[in-house]
């Protein structure tokens, strides 16, 4: 098996599309109004899907963390230290959830976390001083 993506379901799909384009800087690949829309960011496709289409196509309900969640995180990297405290400012200002401020870690690692709409954790980081 080979990994072609990443892809989160949905809620609100036109929120968050131009969350993920605007502020994020993804390409997006279609119109944002479909129930399946993809984005790619670096050479990644990143797949947008809402809940309800999914639910339909699987004749099922599904169950979904609500706010701020930790179920996962898309990591972003940037080229080094002051790119991730510069990288925080800009999507902060742009509308991103702050979750937490920079910091250098322990193991060396220059990080933050922001959310998008929905709550689903981002991070941001550089191991380049």
């Amino acid at each position: 098996m080979k990994l072609d993506g990443l892809g989160i379901f949905v809620k609100d799909m036109a929120t968050m599309v131009r969350f993920y384009r605007d502020v994020l800087n993804f390409e997006i690949q279609e119109d944002e109004n479909t129930s399946n829309v993809y984005l790619v960011k670096d050479g990644t496709l990143f797949l947008l899907y809402r809940r309800t289409d999914f639910e339909k196509m699987a004749n099922r309900t599904f169950e979904y963390a609500d706010k701020i969640n930790g179920h996962f995180e898309i990591a972003l990297s940037v080229d080094n230290y002051e790119a991730v405290d510069l990288t925080f400012k800009e999507v902060v200002s742009k509308g991103a959830i702050p979750v937490l401020e920079p910091a250098t870690e322990l193991w060396g690692q220059r990080t933050c976390y922001i959310s998008d709409p929905e709550g689903n954790l981002i991070e941001i980081g550089s191991f380049n001083k």
